[in-house]
């Protein structure tokens, strides 16, 4: 397998998934969204309200080069970022347990062409408000005592199954 350059990375057709960050606060996270953002040929990150920005040295230990491939946009609110993505045709998607969420193997994409998919704060999740703006709510089934995953790493997950769903993989 050959790896991309930089310029080869930004040339390249990319999959129509954008990642928002909703005021993560952990640096590394926000550094393992960009390398995921990279691995997985997205079409880049949106970056809101507390989420930490590049360049950054705390980013960096875990982005590992990525913020310089996988392009990015920063918003005050994640309000903004989703009126954004709406008006741009994005079918909306918040990763959060709640009430009313769909598992992550029986959402159905229904052909949609483009995902944007929301990742909440570590702490807090995503709030309520941001939720009612969402086109769905989806959740990682969890089977054990803790009932979370780090949110770095439940993007992954999720990035893998939406590119699954939409057969990019």
């Amino acid at each position: 397998m050959t790896f991309k350059t930089i310029e080869e990375f930004k040339q390249a057709p990319k999959h129509p998934v954008i990642i928002v960050l909703d005021n993560i606060r952990s640096l590394n996270n926000v550094g393992s969204f960009f390398r995921t953002a990279d691995s997985f040929l997205l079409e880049g990150i949106y970056l809101c309200g507390i989420t930490g920005k590049p360049p950054h040295r705390e980013i960096e230990k875990t982005a590992l080069g990525a913020t310089l491939s996988v392009d990015w946009k920063y918003f005050a609110t994640t309000e903004q970022a989703i009126i954004e993505l709406k008006n741009n045709a994005y079918k909306v998607l918040a990763i959060e347990q709640s009430d009313n969420s769909i598992y992550l193997q029986n959402f159905d994409l229904n052909d949609s062409p483009k995902i944007a998919l929301i990742f909440g704060n570590e702490v807090t999740g995503i709030d309520k408000s941001i939720l009612a703006m969402c086109d769905a709510i989806i959740e990682i089934p969890q089977m054990g005592t803790k009932h979370s995953l780090n949110v770095a790493v439940c993007g992954g997950i999720v990035c893998w199954e939406i590119l699954r769903k939409m057969k990019c993989i």
